[in-house]
């Protein structure tokens, strides 16, 4: 039987503190994000001498620095220790307006914990602690994910006219560059933002990125730089998403170890790659609400049993048809009692999952059952049919 010891010990032969690794660590520096992190404290530093900052909307991909730069602008701003407070919320968890007011009063109004206090009371309460003087900035994390965003944005960009001291702020972070199609007139207008893009990082950035986290995660020596090299080219050439690039390297280093290798090569990267996809689309998927998995499960379904209509003139085979995939999504939804959503909505469900990698669509072409879309699965349909099965808590 293997003891804590030896596995301890084969650990420090890879591997010198994992968690350096991960793509929640907030490193010191940012290689490549520093004007971008010194705009950001620079819009709001008003909060620090009591003045109401702008609000902020940060863009861009997934793991082009968006969150790792505001979380270090936070470290910076709360060592300040002003009057003034900073509140992170991921809004895939805190996904409306109760839950965020909630969020950010709770650890000022303890009372808030208990159910039944109705909206109007955490908005008075907010009201409250900005009006005693204070600078509130709340920074919302994929915002796009609110569902009740237009009333949000509403209610904190108007609160301040309620105010005559302290003033209340928002930082937006998105993927969506289009999130803000989603707010009516009157929010629009009333956000008065700064907007700010981070670009998605090129393979030679990818490679100082992944040096610096080297340094401090493996032991001395352990990496081959050409894994290196390998790591940023893949995810360069998938989109540049530093945190599916930290995974790859993570991933192949317990690879290797579990190999027992003493060091990580460009062979580990290659094992590690399908696994990484495999646990990013997993994780993806996870996420979505119950009708995109439902959808998604639908396109798996049919993938694997084969449509009704592969064998027709000019079909591609790989790809499905909108409408059938419909049926499917209508059958499943009855099958687990719930209630399934208009074409119109579907329309909307393939469109976040095409944006998310989950799906490929294509018009068709003229004369196949008249002007349809096709649709092709981005991952490997019995991979997705496994997770959503388990997921949906189908047998």
């Amino acid at each position: 039987m293997v003891s804590f010891d030896q596995i301890l010990s084969s650990k420090q032969a890879i591997f010198r503190d994992v968690s350096v690794l991960s793509p929640h660590f907030v490193p010191k520096v940012l290689p490549f994000r520093d004007m971008l992190i010194t705009e950001i404290m620079t819009g709001l530093s008003p909060a620090l001498k009591g003045k109401k900052p702008r609000n902020l909307i940060l863009y861009g991909p997934t793991g082009s620095g968006k969150t790792v730069s505001m979380k270090r602008v936070m470290e910076e701003f709360q060592a300040q220790k002003t009057s003034a407070s900073m509140f992170y919320l991921n809004c895939r968890i805190y996904n409306s307006r109760y839950r965020i007011l909630q969020k950010v009063l709770k650890e000022h109004v303890p009372e808030i914990e208990k159910s039944g206090f109705g909206l109007p009371f955490l908005y008075e309460k907010l009201l409250e602690l900005a009006g005693a003087g204070h600078q509130l900035i709340i920074v919302l994390d994929e915002i796009d994910m609110v569902k009740d965003l237009d009333d949000l944005v509403y209610t904190l960009t108007r609160a301040n006219d309620e105010l005559s001291a302290g003033g209340i702020s928002m930082v937006g972070i998105s993927n969506k560059l289009n999130f803000k199609e989603a707010l009516g007139t009157r929010s629009r207008s009333s956000l008065y933002e700064t907007e700010m893009v981070f670009h998605n990082y090129t393979s030679e950035q990818l490679q100082k990125i992944l040096s610096q986290r080297i340094k401090d995660g493996f032991q001395d020596g352990v990496v081959d730089s050409s894994a290196v090299n390998l790591t940023a080219a893949i995810t360069a050439g998938d989109g540049g998403d530093a945190r599916y690039a930290l995974k790859l390297l993570l991933r192949a280093g317990e690879m290797a170890e579990q190999a027992g290798k003493k060091r990580v090569t460009d062979e580990d990267v290659e094992a590690a790659r399908r696994k990484v996809e495999l646990d990013l689309a997993a994780e993806t998927i996870a996420n979505l609400p119950d009708n995109h998995q439902m959808v998604l499960y639908a396109i798996a379904r049919i993938s694997l049993n084969g449509s009704r209509y592969s064998r027709l003139e000019g079909m591609d085979e790989s790809f499905l048809f909108s409408g059938e995939i419909y049926e499917e999504y209508e059958a499943i939804c009855k099958r687990l009692r719930k209630r399934a959503r208009t074409p119109r909505w579907y329309k909307e469900y393939l469109n976040e999952l095409e944006m998310l990698g989950l799906i490929t669509t294509t018009p068709s072409s003229k004369g196949i059952r008249g002007h349809t879309t096709l649709i092709k699965p981005g991952q490997n349909p019995k991979d997705m049919e496994k997770i959503l099965k388990e997921k949906l808590a189908l047998d």
